[in-house]
């Protein structure tokens, strides 16, 4: 008899695009500027929302902001984000939409004094991810030193939508945290790529 997979207590089974979100992406720490960008975007867009929300509107949201190249969305006029805000498939909500621009032109400056938005940003938990230990659902942190530390050099920089929650989110997604639980399939996994 096949042994069943376990995987991290949050993760609905029933939606097969939540399940692989996690199996493959959620996480996995990432290295790419433009990937650093698309997630900071959508979790900026999902703030008051679920993530599972804005994960179904994720290839919409890549037509909306030009594949999430920082470049091009720093360059969006006032017309353009009027165009956006009609679009169905992403969250029509003019602060977040304004928000994504002028994140990217912030994104822009950062990537130009560090180099790269990735040298940037992993300096907050010392280039290497911190691994927790997770066993149930009420153990998840929504927060910690690292994101609270995050979201104020953030905010000092020009974001927006980056409360020390969501930036803790954005740490989760990224694998600059692994807060796969302990009995998950993807938890050493994922430790064993990095060491």
């Amino acid at each position: 008899m096949a042994q069943q997979i376990i995987r991290c207590p949050w993760v609905d089974l029933t939606k097969d695009d939540y399940v692989a979100y996690h199996d493959c992406e959620w996480g996995v720490p990432v290295h790419d500027d433009r990937t650093w960008f698309e997630f900071l975007t959508l979790e900026s867009a999902q703030a008051g929302l679920s993530w599972y929300t804005v994960l179904r509107k994720r290839e919409n949201y890549r037509k909306a902001f030009a594949n999430f190249d920082p470049a091009k969305v720093a360059r969006y006029s006032d017309q353009k984000i009027e165009t956006l805000l009609q679009d169905p498939g992403i969250i029509r909500n003019r602060l977040k939409v304004n928000a994504a621009v002028s994140n990217a032109q912030m994104f822009l400056n950062i990537q130009e004094a560090f180099g790269s938005f990735d040298a940037y940003i992993w300096k907050f938990v010392g280039g290497q991810p911190i691994v927790n230990t997770i066993r149930r659902l009420e153990d998840y942190p929504s927060s910690s030193a690292e994101s609270d530390a995050l979201s104020q050099d953030l905010r000092q920089r020009g974001f927006k939508f980056v409360g020390s929650t969501i930036c803790y989110a954005h740490m989760q997604a990224t694998g600059m945290v692994n807060d796969h639980s302990l009995d998950c399939f993807r938890r050493q996994a994922i430790i064993d790529s990095y060491q």
